[in-house]
């Protein structure tokens, strides 16, 4: 994927609109952009809806109001988190509202001394920090808190349990969240209180807009909220043995002074209680609002806590506590094509992000089973990304875990106002009432629920436990060795949307197969696939084809989509090979619905072999061409795909064999016309007597990765708590596709074309590894 950024010289270039306001660089602004206001009513309440003008027509444009270029797709706030070089996180806790002289006065007479930390310092003091600090966070040190997590959750339900209505932000999610920070930075309970007292002053006065008069009393609670953090942290040096994140950063000024000087640790000991505490509860209270508002999302994971993690993802794709954080460009350059001039502010939307249509299949429905969720952008992404989000990732299950236990049948209370602190970063609501029956509450009639609670891994969500139940509704034979099914959904519900090329996980007990889509696009009630029987295979599509029958309760993973049709391309040629019809099928039926021109081959050993020819005859008649072996109609390529037109697209599915001709076809062809998808990997067996270990050095975080013998690159960066996507873990999909600066690649997967391959500047971290001794990866 190319970059959404590119260095340049200001000036010049067309400008498309023609209004009075101009940016910057001279360019004249759109009215939408020039009517922008983040402290209006639509960003304040949704800003991904309020965003969504941008995403379409402007994805990066200047808001003269906020003084700040607004950047709202996925890939170009991606990419400016990535490049913290280009794009200094210096100004992120600057003041948005520059403070009057009397609260500055204010500020003055408390001490006020905040400086750079973490989340807003420049390389290299940034990483030579994060690297001392880090090893708190890792998961492996994460795990021994969930124990005490868990009984901090139920000491707070016990106290409402019974009463069946609460404020669950006033008297749990702002309360947890804190308790957590301070036990883990290692602050004396006793000391909670004041610190809870001020924390909210802070992200008003650096990300709100506060009248004059307000300010003062801003001013006036941020400087003893500053005056408190200090005098814990004058009792924190004089006594440093104590255990937690702030007492093993004192040990670590003592080692090193120069990396870790005392201001530092002043200014972190206020900041890190605003990241960790307002961010928390606001996520949590995000959450359980967008749950129970999708009361079928929350029975499921009702019925299946092992959902918890997939849906706390996609709570946070969609209403994330963190909805845009800010950047300030250190030369001149582009974003989305553009200009930003050194010195330009950026305000990069991480809530308009997450529901980018260009990343996210149906990015505004609210899925919990979606596969790629935990690609959100709330935590940020790169060098800078939350050190805290796996610390949030558990305080947020177990919370959620516990109450679809104690309390599955509770519910919003109707007609409720929400109100947000206004500001443009964070959002959550103040208040969240629900209700519910006590005389219903389980533990009353089954006191084991507190029992066997779940235990959930530290970090992103195990994909192989997103899954969806389905009801097997029909099986019917489409060809020889052929069957279709048709799955619906348990409770009648609509299934997800999908788009040609998608493919579902089939899992049934041990067998998981992945399957494409082959059914009619339009009936979101029921999804088809089709098996071909391999008594050479693995063993999955036997065991589908003798025990499937009409009433079975499977599971699925997706859709998914790893093969998607470009529908901007002006002509295509469909070809597909055996049971490879299914994907090209649902191809073929887009093109034709959008009027596309297009050819379509239909390869297969006969006719009797040929799933959905009936079909594929009467619905694409004018653009068919069947290639049946046992008539002696074989398809040869270099004819059939000789003259492609400028721009054409070809698109196929079947044999091994039938890849590989093509691929070798396409070399002469310009590059990114020939889409293909394999069924199987070649190998992904890792044998450690063939292997050797290698480093791989994180160029973004400056952080090196050891990857054994006997582990892949993406199961090492795990464990280090990197998260990088992954699904098929096969080198089919593409999905754990990481960047690479330096060093020789060993490529083992099935995505990258052989130019792809000689250009060695990406891998596949679930198979390829490196032929030398390091690599250095952009991540």
């Amino acid at each position: 994927m190319t970059s959404a950024i590119h260095r340049t010289e200001t000036g010049g270039g067309g400008c498309p609109f023609h209004q009075a306001a101009v940016s910057p660089t001279g360019c004249p602004v759109s009215p939408e952009a020039a009517a922008f206001d983040p402290f209006d009513a639509p960003y304040q309440l949704d800003p991904a809806e309020a965003l969504r003008w941008a995403r379409e027509q402007q994805p990066v444009f200047y808001s003269p109001r906020l003084g700040y270029w607004v950047v709202s797709r996925y890939e170009d706030v991606k990419a400016v988190f990535r490049d913290n070089l280009l794009f200094s996180p210096s100004i992120a806790l600057e003041k948005l509202t520059p403070a009057p002289p009397e609260a500055m006065k204010i500020l003055e007479s408390h001490g006020y001394a905040m400086r750079r930390t973490m989340v807003n310092e420049d390389e290299p003091d940034h990483m030579e920090r994060r690297r001392l600090l880090m090893e708190a966070f890792l998961p492996e040190h994460l795990e021994k808190h969930e124990a005490w997590v868990r009984e901090l959750v139920r000491d707070y339900m016990d106290r409402f349990i019974d009463k069946g209505h609460v404020d669950l932000v006033a008297e749990m999610f702002r309360e947890i969240p804190m308790t957590v920070a301070l036990r883990f930075l290692g602050v004396p309970e006793e000391d909670a209180q004041e610190l809870r007292r001020f924390s909210v002053a802070h992200t008003l006065n650096t990300w709100g807009r506060p009248s004059p008069a307000q300010q003062l009393q801003i001013a006036e609670d941020v400087g003893r909220f500053w005056q408190s953090a200090q005098a814990i942290l004058d009792r924190m040096l004089a006594e440093p043995t104590g255990e937690g994140w702030m007492y093993d950063s004192i040990r670590m000024h003592a080692e090193h002074p120069d990396i870790v000087p005392e201001s530092y640790l002043r200014s972190m000991m206020m900041a890190i209680l605003v990241a960790a505490h307002e961010t928390t509860a606001f996520a949590t209270t995000n959450a359980f609002r967008t749950l129970l508002s999708h009361r079928e999302s929350w029975n499921d994971i009702c019925e299946n806590p092992a959902l918890i993690p997939s849906a706390i993802e996609e709570c946070l794709r969609v209403a994330g506590s963190v909805v845009a954080w800010r950047r300030i460009a250190t030369d001149d350059t582009e974003v989305g094509g553009e200009k930003i001039p050194k010195g330009g502010r950026l305000l990069i939307v991480q809530a308009s992000a997450n529901q980018d249509r260009r990343h996210w299949e149906n990015p505004e429905a609210f899925d919990i089973y979606r596969h790629n969720a935990a690609e959100h952008l709330t935590f940020g992404y790169g060098a800078h990304q939350c050190m805290g989000k796996n610390i949030a990732r558990m305080e947020m299950r177990v919370i959620l875990d516990e109450f679809v236990r104690r309390l599955p049948h509770m519910q919003l209370v109707e007609d409720q106002a929400f109100e947000y602190l206004p500001n443009i970063s964070f959002r959550g609501a103040t208040s969240l009432w629900v209700e519910w029956d006590p005389a219903q509450n389980p533990e009353r009639r089954t006191p084991s629920v507190l029992e066997n609670p779940t235990h959930f891994r530290i970090g992103a969500p195990v994909k192989d436990d997103i899954l969806r139940r389905v009801v097997v509704s029909e099986v019917e034979r489409e060809a020889e060795a052929v069957i279709r099914v048709d799955l619906v959904d348990p409770h009648g519900r609509e299934l997800p949307d999908w788009s040609p090329g998608s493919h579902i996980e089939l899992v049934s007990g041990e067998w998981r197969r992945c399957y494409s889509l082959c059914g009619t696009r339009g009936d979101r009630r029921r999804l088809s696939i089709a098996i071909l029987r391999e008594p050479e295979g693995r063993g999955g599509s036997v065991h589908f084809h003798d025990t499937l029958e009409p009433g079975d309760v499977l599971h699925i993973a997706g859709p998914k989509n790893h093969f998607p049709l470009d529908e901007a391309a002006p002509r295509y040629t469909l070809i597909a090979g055996g049971i490879g019809i299914t994907p090209i099928l649902a191809m073929a039926d887009r093109l034709k619905a959008l009027g596309k021109p297009y050819a379509f081959h239909y390869c297969g050993a006969g006719r009797r072999t040929m799933a959905f020819l009936d079909r594929v005859e009467r619905d694409h008649e004018a653009a068919l061409t069947l290639h049946a072996g046992d008539e002696g109609c074989r398809l040869d390529l270099p004819w059939g795909l000789a003259g492609l037109s400028e721009g054409e697209q070809v698109y196929a599915c079947g044999p091994e064999r039938m890849l590989e001709a093509l691929e070798a076809l396409a070399v002469d062809w310009p590059e990114g016309t020939l889409h293909v998808e394999h069924f199987t990997a070649r190998s992904s067996i890792l044998d450690p007597e063939h292997e050797h270990a290698f480093d791989a050095r994180l160029a973004d975080s400056d952080l090196t990765v050891r990857v054994g013998n006997d582990q892949t690159l993406l199961e090492a960066l795990t464990a280090a708590g990197v998260d990088v996507p992954s699904d098929c873990c096969e080198g089919l999909c593409g999905t754990c596709e990481v960047a690479v600066a330096e060093g020789d690649i060993d490529h083992r997967d099935l995505v990258l074309s052989r130019a792809e391959r000689d250009a060695n500047d990406r891998m596949m971290a679930c198979c390829s590894r490196a032929k030398g001794k390091r690599l250095v990866l952009s991540l």
